[in-house]
C-alpha cells in the first residue's frame, strides 16, 4: 500500500493524536503538520518519511498481536493415537482441527477436512477410526511468534485452517478464523 500526504490526517486521527503530538513524536513542527494536512505545502522527503515512520510505528504498537488473539489451551493429539480418539476430542470440544505431536514436538496436523477426505476415498469410518493419526495427518500448521501482528494472520487463514503461536519450540497457542472474528 503506498501512502500519500493526504493519509497523514486520517492516520493521525485514527491513532487519537493531535497535530502537536505527531509533530513532537516525528521531530517536526506542528505548523508543518497543519500545512501538510491543509495541502498548503509540499514537504521534504526526509520530513515526510519521518512522519510516516512515526505513524506506522504507532500503528504497529497499537495493533493486536497473535498472542492477543490466540487460544491458549491448545488441544493436541499424539501421532500414535487412533483416529477415533481425535474424532471424539473434536466432537467433545467443538473444534475442527488440531496439531499432532510426537514426543512433545509438532509433527503435523489433523482436521475434519482430512478425515472427510479419507472417508470419501472409499474408506469406511470403521477402518478409518482404527488407523493411527500419523497415517492420515497433514503437514503442520504455519507457525508464528506471539508478536506477529494479527493483521498478517488474515491472509494466512485464507489458506490454512489454523496457525500455531510458538514461544521458541513450545506451542503457546493456536489461532483459527473464529479467533479473529471474536468481538473486541
Amino acid at each position: 500500500m503506498s501512502l500519500q500526504l493526504k493519509d497523514i490526517q486520517r492516520m493521525r486521527k485514527v491513532l487519537g493524536l493531535t497535530q502537536s503530538d505527531l509533530a513532537r513524536l516525528s521531530g517536526v513542527s506542528q505548523s508543518l503538520i497543519a500545512k501538510i494536512e491543509a495541502g498548503r505545502i509540499d514537504p521534504s522527503f526526509s520530513k515526510t518519511m519521518s512522519i510516516f515512520r512515526t505513524l506506522q510505528k504507532l500503528q504497529l504498537k497499537n495493533s493486536k498481536k497473535a498472542g492477543d488473539v490466540m487460544t491458549k489451551d491448545v488441544l493436541s493429539v499424539d501421532a500414535d493415537s487412533k483416529v477415533a480418539e481425535v474424532v471424539k476430542l473434536m466432537r467433545d470440544h467443538a473444534i475442527s482441527q488440531m496439531p499432532v505431536l510426537s514426543r512433545g514436538e509438532v509433527v503435523g496436523s489433523v482436521s475434519e477436512k482430512v478425515l472427510i477426505k479419507n472417508l470419501s476415498n472409499k474408506e469406511s469410518a470403521k477402518v478409518l477410526f482404527i488407523r493411527k493419526v500419523k497415517e492420515v495427518m497433514e503437514p503442520t500448521f504455519p507457525m508464528v511468534n506471539g508478536d506477529t501482528p494479527a493483521d498478517l494472520l488474515i491472509p494466512m487463514l485464507n489458506f490454512y485452517s489454523a496457525i500455531l503461536v510458538m514461544n521458541g519450540k513450545r506451542m503457546a497457542g493456536i489461532v483459527t478464523r473464529a479467533d479473529l472474528l471474536k468481538p473486541e
